[in-house]
């Protein structure tokens, strides 16, 4: 079986993951929106696969344009479902398995287990408006201060805490209007420290909560980057593109900044060579499409 129908293959597995994952939770809860709901994620996922397959060059930025605003305009806005962690944190000390609930426990807590930081390159709302920023490629050494996603995280969690213990009313109310409010804040932070530290993806390394879920659970993950130390040339290219600060030729679990596969790939064409290769029986799921290329680094 030649490379692309093996691709190919690949994608359409990808669909019916999530096919399974949308007729499952529609049996199961008796909802119809779960089925038409992730039947519309899993398609924009691999309408992306086939995309990277034909090497075109915005497939990553329409799988999370698609994604994104389904679920800050549809999800967030219309049917005013919090989607942020403090939604998360609300459904859950509720007891409601619902789309915040399930949404964590998939893109962000268990998820991360098989694809890593997945959601961060390829579904954030908040990254998708910074990747449009003109700082893709950092323009100085990662900060010291990634302490502040902690007291983010720790502040979302006791904002609810607070909104319980208070018993305080109209609570689905208050979580509408802090979607809205925290999306503001996120977007308006996010643009002033790309700007002001000449990197767009300053937010996603400093303060946002929700890499305290992806971290531990993206530690295992069964995708990831593998670097061919024979066939790497050692240039440095890799390592000076990537939006993240990843030493992508350290093939150990420990890197220091803490990033997977999907959150980099936004790199030039001329560094994603073929001394990078999938760990995950080698040409399995995303990583094969990410990274082929038919040219090396120069």
């Amino acid at each position: 079986m030649n490379n692309t129908k093996r691709n190919l293959l690949i994608s359409f597995g990808m669909w019916l993951g999530f096919e399974g994952i949308a007729i499952t939770l529609w049996i199961t809860k008796d909802n119809i929106f779960y089925l038409l709901n992730f039947s519309y994620i899993g398609i924009s996922i691999t309408l992306g696969l086939i995309l990277f397959q034909f090497d075109y060059r915005h497939a990553r930025r329409i799988v999370q344009l698609l994604v994104g605003m389904y679920m800050l305009v549809y999800l967030g806005l219309i049917c005013q479902e919090n989607m942020q962690i403090e939604g998360f944190w609300y459904y859950l000390f509720t007891g409601v398995f619902e789309a915040a609930t399930i949404h964590y426990a998939i893109a962000k807590i268990f998820g991360p287990i098989l694809f890593g930081r997945g959601w961060c390159g390829y579904a954030c709302w908040t990254a998708m408006v910074l990747d449009f920023l003109p700082y893709k490629k950092p323009q100085a050494a990662r900060k010291k201060i990634g302490f502040i996603r902690y007291i983010t995280f720790a502040f979302s969690f006791s904002f609810v805490v607070l909104l319980f213990l208070n018993h305080v009313e109209n609570m689905e109310k208050i979580m509408f209007i802090a979607f809205i409010v925290g999306n503001i804040l996120y977007y308006i932070v996010g643009i002033i420290l790309a700007f002001r530290l000449k990197d767009n993806r300053a937010f996603c390394k400093y303060i946002c909560p929700v890499t305290i879920f992806l971290k531990p659970m993206s530690y295992f993950s069964v995708v990831r980057v593998k670097c061919d130390k024979e066939k790497c040339i050692s240039c440095g290219k890799c390592k000076k593109v990537c939006p993240m600060n990843v030493d992508i030729t350290d093939n150990s679990r420990k890197w220091k900044t803490e990033q997977n596969v999907f959150c980099v790939w936004n790199v030039s064409e001329p560094v994603r060579g073929k001394h990078f290769e999938p760990n995950f029986l080698q040409d399995v799921l995303w990583c094969q499409l990410l990274l082929r290329t038919k040219r090396t680094v120069a």
